[in-house]
């Protein structure tokens, strides 16, 4: 195995809750940088964050492009998702791609917070989905749950959203 560079990678996302893919995250971008030797600060997010940038007053032009000049983001794949679509579409993405490197996760996985969400709602179980840890927090703050904080409140009060 090739002698390993340091990685430092950094991710947004609602993360509401944190699932076993939101881990993997990592897991992908790390390996995907070591065979590309590329040592650097970058911006980790999951194609469906990517394509948040085609959103409207969502991100500003110029904070953009100074991820993508500056640093550069690692984005791994999802169902669902095209990556190299939304990379074209975009003329910053599109004129910083060569900072951009999209990482494949062998393991495809449909898990996303919306879904652990609904099924916590729904009394289902979500365990293997979610870390043991996560689990438990989640049942101790009875978050998510018909009888869970009134609007789906998280911990520190903030409203969840949709991943």
């Amino acid at each position: 195995m090739k002698s390993r560079i340091p990685v430092v990678l950094l991710a947004c996302g609602s993360f509401n809750p944190i699932t076993n893919m939101h881990l993997r995250l990592f897991e992908v971008a790390r390996d995907h940088l070591h065979q590309t030797a590329v040592p650097e600060l970058k911006l980790l997010c999951g194609a469906d964050v990517l394509k948040t940038f085609q959103t409207p007053n969502l991100w500003e032009d110029a904070h953009i492009q100074e991820i993508v000049e500056k640093f550069g983001l690692v984005c791994v794949g999802r169902a669902g998702h095209d990556p190299k679509g939304y990379i074209s579409e975009s003329p910053i993405l599109r004129r910083y791609q060569h900072n951009i490197h999209l990482a494949r996760e062998p393991v495809q996985n449909e898990i996303s917070a919306t879904y652990i969400r609904r099924a916590l709602s729904q009394g289902q179980s979500v365990k293997y989905l979610l870390p043991d840890a996560v689990i438990a927090y989640i049942k101790e703050h009875n978050l998510y749950s018909k009888d869970g904080p009134p609007t789906g409140k998280g911990p520190q009060g903030q409203e969840g959203k949709a991943s």
